[in-house]
């Protein structure tokens, strides 16, 4: 593939010389677009090579799009050789393994909020008893939901997290259901953090860009781009596949 052509513009934050963080927003069984994205990401490192490149997913790999499935494979297998990977969790990844854990609340909110899908990428049947999806799992992608995943990342100036934070608490007190949930007292705060908080969760028609916050959630399940941004310096760009 021929290596993209990114637009940068100023960034909110910045990064040590010889970092580049590729910033990756929800996917959603998105699994086609990832690999495109992933491809996109290799092309610019061989056109434009970096010291200490890092790949970076910020949650929300299962559930509504078709191939949740695909998507796990796809993080197993070292994405893009050579560079390291980091894995956030999100919400979703949250119900799942709640619900393949046994527990009936969360059986009934991930079915609902798009565990259905997740389901028909495995060949499993909704209906069938939940200790039954969890055997038949492969246990790479149980250890993935179970073990693989950080709840937020720092680099530099940024902080890496699913959903955002909760304002004028620190980090190491926040909640996790505020780093894998929160909405509208974290997006419409314009209270300094710290860091510039770079998220998904909430899906919007294209990256949002604010003196606080980045958004990285623009529905790639639903017709949107899949969205990565591309940070180093103090320069921001955007691929999209």
């Amino acid at each position: 593939m021929a290596a993209p052509s990114i637009r940068f513009t100023e960034a909110p934050a910045t990064l040590p010389r010889g970092r580049r963080v590729y910033a990756v927003g929800d996917v959603h069984g998105c699994a086609a677009r990832l690999a495109r994205l992933h491809a996109m990401i290799a092309a610019d490192l061989a056109r434009r090579p970096v010291a200490a490149p890092l790949l970076l997913h910020i949650g929300d790999y299962v559930d509504k799009g078709e191939d949740s499935a695909g998507v796990i494979r796809l993080l197993l297998r070292d994405p893009i050789p050579g560079v390291r990977a980091v894995n956030l969790l999100g919400n979703h990844e949250r119900m799942m393994r709640q619900a393949l854990a046994g527990d009936r609340g969360a059986r009934a909110d991930w079915l609902w909020c798009g565990g259905r899908e997740t389901l028909a990428s495995y060949a499993l049947d909704p209906e069938a008893p939940g200790e039954s999806w969890a055997a038949a799992l492969p246990p790479a992608h149980r250890a993935f939901l179970d073990r693989g995943l950080a709840l937020h990342h720092r680099e530099g100036g940024y902080l890496f997290v699913h959903a955002g934070l909760r304002p004028g608490i620190p980090l190491e007190a926040q909640s996790e259901d505020d780093l894998l949930g929160i909405r509208h007292d974290f997006l419409q705060s314009e209270a300094d953090h710290g860091v510039v908080v770079v998220h998904g969760h909430t899906a919007r028609g294209a990256p949002e860009v604010r003196d606080n916050r980045i958004n990285l959630d623009t529905a790639a399940w639903s017709g949107g781009p899949l969205t990565c941004a591309v940070l180093e310096g103090d320069r921001l760009g955007f691929l999209f596949a």
